[in-house]
């Protein structure tokens, strides 16, 4: 069948040939950015990976896909990793159609020299499994990698559970592929209700769930901080949040190194993913990571409350069920 094509069949070509399984234990430290720390950030180790990472990874999705001069967008990514920022965000889906920006090509270009030096993780979307190799193969190429540090499936929700346990679907996919050496780490992302990521976290093997904070209400069953981060963190997985700064759309007084603050001292966190478009972007949260400490159990209460509004909302695209991360007209 095609979707049990195996990795040697799909990576050559395009990938060294000298990667095999064989040698892959070479790769796992080869690929790690140093754990030093010299520019005295905050870190972490991403949950039971062993992997040192700052606690701000670089989302790499709609917002730095939409600036147009593809040497400004890349002139961030050397000014990140060059600031201590290495732990990078794709998808195969992320991608801007109105300037033809695509992420995953956009990010090659620089790992391409610097490989070593980064942490990369990119996602699969399609539940199809001959789909779902195939992106994985495209990531490959685009990125210009041999190995991936951190594949995950991308936007799990109950109603595509199915298809993602299916047989020869996309949960065993990113098993085989972590077995066979085309990604280290494997894991899963999620934007709405508690049950799909909470599921996958309790029954599975994976080393990451990347997880939207409960901007959505707890009224209806949405309590992904209060099920899906105690269940993943008992399994010794890393936890990583997204869309922490999104309430600010809605609530101008919030500030963005508040909210990131608030997220970063949520007990099971071990860093979030901050879209960026901008050096003063990279700049801000490098500020962060320099000066962070744990916000103090009655300043989380009152950013709480704050947000209680912007929790109650249910009209932001990406909190509908519809929502499909990383396409852009």
């Amino acid at each position: 069948m095609k979707n049990e094509i195996t990795r040697r069949e799909f990576v050559k070509g395009s990938v060294a040939a000298s990667v095999t399984i064989a040698g892959a234990g070479s790769l796992l430290s080869s690929c790690s950015p140093q754990s030093s720390n010299p520019h005295n950030l905050a870190m972490t180790t991403l949950g039971a990976t062993g992997v040192k990472i700052p606690r701000i990874a670089l989302g790499l999705g709609s917002r730095w896909c939409a600036i147009d001069d593809e040497d400004q967008a890349l002139d961030i990514l050397t000014h990140a990793l060059d600031n201590g920022l290495y732990y990078w965000d794709t998808a195969s889906s992320y991608e801007n159609k109105k300037n033809g920006a695509i992420s995953e090509e956009r990010i090659g270009k620089i790992l391409k020299h610097r490989r070593k030096e980064v942490f990369i993780s990119t996602k699969i979307h399609s539940r199809d499994p001959d789909e779902a190799m195939q992106q994985i193969e495209r990531s490959l190429k685009r990125l210009q990698v041999d190995q991936l540090d951190m594949l995950k499936v991308h936007n799990c929700t109950s109603e595509d559970l199915q298809k993602i346990e299916a047989k020869g679907g996309p949960l065993e996919i990113v098993h085989r592929m972590r077995e066979e050496g085309v990604t280290r780490f494997i894991g899963f992302s999620g934007h709405t209700e508690a049950t799909a990521l909470k599921h996958l976290a309790v029954n599975y093997d994976f080393d990451n769930m990347l997880m939207a904070l409960n901007h959505w209400s707890a009224e209806k069953g949405f309590k992904r901080q209060e099920e899906a981060m105690p269940a993943a963190d008992k399994k010794g997985m890393g936890v990583m949040l997204m869309k922490v700064v999104r309430p600010k759309e809605n609530d101008t007084s919030l500030e963005p190194e508040e909210l990131i603050r608030y997220a970063l001292s949520l007990k099971e966190t071990d860093g979030v993913v901050l879209g960026t478009d901008s050096k003063e972007v990279v700049d801000s949260n490098v500020g962060i990571l320099k000066n962070f400490e744990t916000m103090s159990q009655a300043h989380m209460d009152r950013i709480t409350a704050r947000l209680a509004p912007f929790y109650r909302h249910e009209n932001i695209p990406w909190m509908n069920p519809s929502y499909k991360d990383g396409h852009w007209a």
